[in-house]
């Protein structure tokens, strides 16, 4: 065997590949043979679920390996966890000069698989010379670095134009690799007060930060500024980030960006982010849903009362539904929330947790009911940005000691 390989990437694309055994190597090398454009054909008695599922994709032949079943292949992979099944198939692709990896001992196939991960049409490998974890690892780093931009993929400037990148509920560990990307290549930032304010330090020193907050009630950079600020720089020649917390179309106004940007001819590109709809709740050990208690959640914007005309939230219909309700912006309103909701039906005593700055190191739990969240929310001075979860699964939280750990 030789003390270095020699890294180098195959077409498959149309080209049989071989796979024996249908355990866990399989399952994680089908997939990536299967997007490389390989024909694949399985030779193996069973496999496991998520193998079984890629099935109606592969020429699965049920059975043992056979001598022959090598034919026409161009790859091989020698995955059973039978050592003599795994050195007969070595041996088929040695005589008929077919590369052959061996799975359970890669020092006796004729090639070995990479550590391989993908970035924006990358494709990174590595090999470490029979030391499986160090290859990893070093995928791991390489691949991390390039999705946040420590290591840069294009030796170009991004071309100008926007993005809507949602960063998540607030923590900065939360946001989309995708999303941190783009942030460090940004020329502009125009960004919230929800969003993640910490990565607003990383930045390099020559890009323009933008403050586009709305305070509840307070001061607010009116929404048609916000969208003349993000055309005039990108018409400017900047690639500007909209960096918003949560996801950017969740009760977010992304799609007004969106439109208004699209309107103007300019590029738009929309990176997901992590509600915290969901996220809150979840870090304060509330599942919005949990089998046989919660088999609907609904979440509500709460920034107009219910008895407003310009509401456009059926309450009524709302009350007389048994799963999960999460309400968005509702703190400032919240008893006309849980009184219409219990005058439609709702229990009184139905559990409520207001969650406070989740994710944060200020996150904070309020538990209550229905009838006495309004008096709570005022006697612990609970105070925007909170979620308030209504329903069956708030009682959950805490069972068996569970118990999250403290936001970073």
């Amino acid at each position: 065997m030789a003390d270095q390989h020699y890294l180098v990437g195959l077409d498959l694309v149309g080209r049989t590949v071989v796979v024996v055994g249908g355990g866990s190597v399989a399952q994680r090398r089908v997939p990536r043979l299967l997007a490389a454009g390989a024909r694949i054909r399985l030779v193996s008695p069973e496999a496991t679920a998520a193998v079984e599922g890629m099935a109606d994709q592969l020429d699965w032949r049920r059975r043992r390996y056979a001598e022959g079943d090598l034919d026409d292949a161009w790859y091989a992979l020698a995955a059973t966890d039978d050592p003599d099944v795994n050195a007969a198939v070595v041996d088929e692709a040695q005589r008929r000069r077919i590369f052959c990896v061996r799975a359970d001992d890669g020092d006796l196939g004729s090639a070995v698989t990479p550590a391989v991960g993908e970035h924006e049409g990358l494709t990174v490998g590595v090999l470490s010379g029979g030391e499986p974890r160090r290859s990893a690892a070093v995928r791991t780093a390489l691949v991390e670095a390039l999705h946040s931009g420590t290591i840069a993929d294009s030796a170009e400037p991004a071309a100008p134009g926007v993005a809507l990148v949602g960063g998540g509920p607030g923590d900065p560990g939360l946001i989309t690799v995708r999303g941190r990307r783009l942030l460090s290549r940004a020329d502009v930032v125009v960004t919230d007060r929800l969003a993640p304010q910490r990565l607003l330090e990383e930045l390099p020193s020559h890009v323009e930060v933008i403050d586009a907050s709305k305070i509840p009630y307070g001061r607010a950079m009116h929404q048609d500024r916000i969208n003349a600020t993000l055309i005039e720089h990108a018409r400017a020649g900047k690639f500007v980030v909209r960096l918003k917390g949560g996801d950017p179309f969740v009760f977010g106004r992304g799609f007004e960006e969106l439109i208004a940007c699209a309107e103007a001819g300019l590029p738009v590109t929309v990176v997901p982010g992590v509600t915290s709809a969901f996220a809150a709740p979840a870090v304060a050990d509330v599942p919005v849903s949990h089998r046989g208690v919660a088999h609907e959640i609904v979440v509500v914007s709460g920034h107009v009362a219910p008895d407003d005309p310009a509401s456009l939230v059926d309450w009524p219909a709302l009350a007389r539904l048994r799963g999960t309700l999460v309400l968005m912006m509702g703190v400032a309103k919240v008893g006309a929330f849980a009184e219409i909701l219990v005058e439609h039906g709702r229990p009184a005593d139905t559990p409520v947790a207001v969650i406070q700055d989740g994710t944060l190191r200020g996150q904070r739990t309020v538990r209550s009911t229905l009838a006495e969240v309004a008096d709570a929310v005022l006697r612990e001075q609970v105070r925007p940005p909170a979620v308030i979860v209504i329903g069956a699964v708030v009682a959950l939280a805490g069972l068996h000691g569970v118990a999250s750990p403290p936001p970073g």
